[in-house]
């Protein structure tokens, strides 16, 4: 094997490799000697047909399996000769070969950075701890209460009010023409509440059951469906009956009615899943800071290729919202080159960042477990019910699936172990000063926080690790679903 240099950068090397006739005729003529020991080739006997007949019935399919083994063990050798650390699959291009020839190839390697040692000691974090108030879990327990509150006829005929319920039936159209989603029939929409888009339920306001209506709104610019955003729409609505709510009482017998055995139980509850929520939203705040930190910390030099494939996810993202209408408020007015910019220092960042974790992990011998890979497999099946069996069989037979769950498993191992490594001091806050810190710091700095980091493995095809956005908003004092027993 022949190699020249072609091309020499700091993450990027070109090479024009060439592997003697003579070796590959050899290696051709001994797997086709091997393939005719078994072959059946009418006129000789199994293993005795001559290396001529061997050729013409063998010669293309055996040169091809020869061709390809050769490239990639000439280019393991390369590898593997030069300590040479691919950040992906190099990209090969046969230049040159016919039968008897030499064959000729140019292979081209992007490298991975020289990262080193990294001391995460030196690394200051700081921890909120928050727990759920008598008050929160107070106000929770009432909003309990409210979700599942009844409802009866009016007693007395009356114009309909904030708070009541209308059972109405309703078309909409825009430009006379029926639109998708505009039609509802049966619906019970608790006027006040602002299901509906602005205007509609004011609308209904002292109107009476039995009365036909029609209502005039406007869809918001930022509407999730782009084609009725900004739109003028007329909605035919049928009043079929007013009802007004029966408040609930918080009682031993409604405690039972969510399946649970008493008042302090379900409280508990409440305060689990409260704390539960806190603990969550402040270890992504800790991870949050610590992937700002580390990228301030290591601004080594990102394989191009990586960037440029990662910055065209993105960017093929941000032209699919562009023409949605659908841009991050901080990105309307930008123009091309300002939101380009922008995505690619993202990007940059991105890329960074997965390099690093994954240097982290792998320099510290931290992988993943088909055991952790099946919990979150489990997991993430419980959050659909109904569907749990399904959702398991596909993952459990779709090697693809599971890795894309195995990467953020990966960078929350790695993250945990930096974060561990670091110097962490505790901050007791109350849920008020949590939520009117982070507003603050929303307000303030209202940067973007890039979605994920992309990682790639030192040698073959790469696997991706996700860092999920992060929420700058605190837990609300949220709608709560029926606590679980």
């Amino acid at each position: 094997m022949q190699v020249v240099e072609t091309k020499s950068d700091s993450l990027l090397k070109d090479f024009t490799v060439t592997v003697d006739s003579s070796d590959l005729q050899a290696r051709i003529d001994s797997r086709l000697s091997e393939v005719g020991k078994d072959a059946r080739i009418p006129g000789f006997r199994p293993g005795k047909a001559p290396i001529s007949i061997l050729k013409q019935r063998f010669g293309n399919s055996v040169r091809g399996e020869i061709l390809e083994q050769s490239i990639r063990e000439s280019t393991q050798e390369l590898l593997s000769e030069r300590g040479l650390r691919p950040a992906s699959q190099p990209q090969i291009d046969v230049t040159s070969y016919e039968e008897g020839q030499d064959l000729t190839y140019d292979i081209s390697i992007e490298l991975l950075p020289e990262i080193g040692d990294v001391d995460f000691t030196t690394i200051k974090l700081e921890r909120d701890k928050v727990e759920a108030t008598d008050q929160e879990i107070d106000d929770t327990l009432q909003r309990l209460a409210d979700q599942n509150k009844k409802s009866e006829p009016l007693k007395t005929k009356r114009a309909a009010k904030t708070g009541d319920i209308a059972v109405i039936d309703y078309e909409g159209t825009i430009d006379n023409k029926i639109f998708d989603g505009g039609t509802g029939k049966g619906i019970e929409l608790e006027l006040g509440t602002n299901q509906f888009i602005p205007g509609f339920e004011d609308q209904i306001i002292g109107s009476k059951s039995g009365q036909s209506l029609k209502l005039n709104v406007t869809f918001p610019v930022d509407y999730s469906n782009s084609d009725l955003a900004g739109k003028d729409a007329v909605f035919s609505c049928d009043v079929k009956e007013l009802r007004q709510t029966i408040p609930t009482k918080i009682d031993e017998e409604f405690v039972k009615s969510i399946g649970l055995e008493s008042i302090e139980v379900l409280k508990q509850t409440i305060r689990d899943q409260l704390n539960g929520d806190y603990a969550q939203f402040i270890r992504e705040k800790v991870k949050r800071d610590l992937l700002d930190k580390l990228s301030d910390l290591f601004d080594f030099e990102v394989p191009p290729r990586m960037l440029d494939s990662e910055f065209e996810q993105i960017w093929k993202q941000v032209q699919e919202a562009k023409e949605k209408n659908n841009l991050d408020p901080e990105d309307v007015g930008k123009t091309e080159e300002e939101l380009r910019e922008q995505y690619r220092s993202i990007s940059e960042r991105r890329v960074r960042l997965g390099l690093l974790l994954t240097h982290v992990g792998e320099s510290n011998d931290l992988t993943v477990t088909q055991e952790e890979i099946n919990r979150a497999i489990m997991e993430q099946a419980r959050q659909l019910p109904g569907q749990e069996q399904q959702f398991v069989e596909f993952y459990k037979s779709n090697p693809e699936a599971q890795a894309s769950l195995r990467a953020p498993i990966f960078e929350d191992k790695v993250v945990n172990y930096i974060i561990e490594m670091a110097t962490v001091t505790e901050r007791v806050l109350t849920p008020e000063q949590l939520r009117a810190e982070t507003e603050q710091n929303t307000i303030e700095k209202p940067a973007k926080e890039p979605k994920k980091t992309t990682a790639k493995k030192k040698t073959t095809k790469s696997k991706k690790s996700d860092t999920k956005s992060e929420s700058k908003k605190t837990p609300r004092k949220k709608r709560v679903s029926k606590p679980k027993a």
